[in-house]
């Protein structure tokens, strides 16, 4: 796994207390103590570190590797998810993966930028930069929530928009802004979910607004809490049509 150099001490200290840990089983003498202390002192580093990282410390986690990508989220939030492909136009942008499934017992229109782990991975899914086709499917399933009233998740994880001579000629600018103004003009909630960057029109294609920029760890919890609560009979009352 990639370690990134402001991290390295962490794993070093890790390092030290898997050695004392073999140590103590081999000579047979008690360390849990010393072990006990070390452990202390690394959560209590590492919780100091990511408290007061440096903004360029924060985008190499964002894209870090080995940072869950839309089908892991989709594993851990969800049931029942059927993919959709396809923009009813002939094409189908890997780049962007949606569909429906349940959060709970609530049906949900689910759409997101994928990125690989891999360079074979991220060759298949374009690195995570849609395409025209891609903001089309993600309009194609936009209509499809409101026509059948289910609420919409986004979860943005990319650079941009795919900024190639082709996808410019195939309408890029258009396929963003016919997004933005669908998404205007929705009777359902729309959570726009950051998972990892959200950068450039890129990601405006998928922005109703914002509900909050978050990290892989607290995502599940987060997601579905809130989700569930704002979908409650109690709540949905007072909710705002597009939730922000």
């Amino acid at each position: 796994m990639q370690i990134l150099d402001f991290e390295k001490p962490i794993y070093t200290m890790q390092e030290k207390i898997e050695e004392l840990k073999k140590v103590s089983e081999t000579t047979k003498i008690d360390l849990q103590k010393e072990i006990e202390t070390l452990q202390i002192q690394t959560e209590e580093y590492r919780r100091e570190l990511y408290s007061n990282l440096e903004p360029f410390q924060k985008l190499q986690i964002a894209r870090h590797s080995a940072r869950p990508n839309f089908l892991d989220y989709i594993s851990l939030m969800t049931t029942d998810f059927i993919e959709m492909h396809g923009d009813r136009e002939g094409c189908d942008d890997r780049a962007i993966i949606g569909g429906i499934a349940r959060i709970g017992d609530v049906p949900t229109v689910i759409i997101g930028t994928q990125k690989g782990k891999t360079t074979k991975e991220n060759l298949e899914y374009n690195f995570g930069m849609p395409q025209p086709q891609g903001y089309r499917k993600a309009l194609r399933l936009f209509r499809h929530a409101s026509r059948f009233d289910m609420p919409i998740i986004t979860l943005i994880d990319t650079m941009g928009a795919y900024p190639g001579v082709k996808a410019e000629e195939t309408g890029q600018g258009i396929a963003i802004a016919q997004n933005l103004c669908e998404m205007a003009k929705l009777d359902v909630p729309i959570f726009a979910i950051i998972t990892g960057e959200g950068c450039s029109g890129g990601a405006l294609g998928f922005e109703d607004s914002i509900l909050t920029p978050i990290s892989s760890i607290s995502s599940e919890k987060f997601s579905k809490r809130n989700f569930l609560e704002y979908s409650s009979p109690n709540s949905k009352k007072s909710a705002p049509k597009n939730a922000s």
